[in-house]
């Protein structure tokens, strides 16, 4: 059985925090990809959600595994460093490649005039 190490309960307060918080936000995201109309409304959501979940996730591992001092926190860094970057980049690209394509698509007033 793998023991695990002792950390203050303050440390065990504030990790189960950012865990419930980070996923609370990303719950609301999630939802929020359900419950709105549009694409445009949808892609917001998740984008927003994730981000500021994961954030607090890879928190509250940085602060447990500080606290341990079992590892360093290096993973945790380049977790949130890749998905601050990539997450808004890929929303950017999703919204003007379903722009491209909405334009691109004959609607029935344009139909209707030819």
């Amino acid at each position: 059985m793998i023991q695990s190490p002792e950390v203050s309960s303050l440390v065990a307060v504030i990790t189960a925090t950012l865990l419930v918080l980070g996923a609370a936000t990303t719950l609301v995201g999630a939802l929020g990809l359900v419950r709105l109309q549009s694409f445009y409304q949808r892609a917001h959501s998740p984008t927003l959600g994730t981000t500021f979940g994961v954030a607090c996730v890879a928190l509250a591992s940085m602060i447990y595994f500080s606290a341990a001092g079992t590892r360093p926190i290096l993973h945790e860094v380049l977790i949130l460093i890749f998905v601050t970057a990539t997450t808004p980049i890929t929303l950017i690209i999703l919204v003007r490649a379903t722009r491209l394509r909405d334009e691109s698509i004959p609607t029935a007033e344009s139909s209707a005039r030819d």
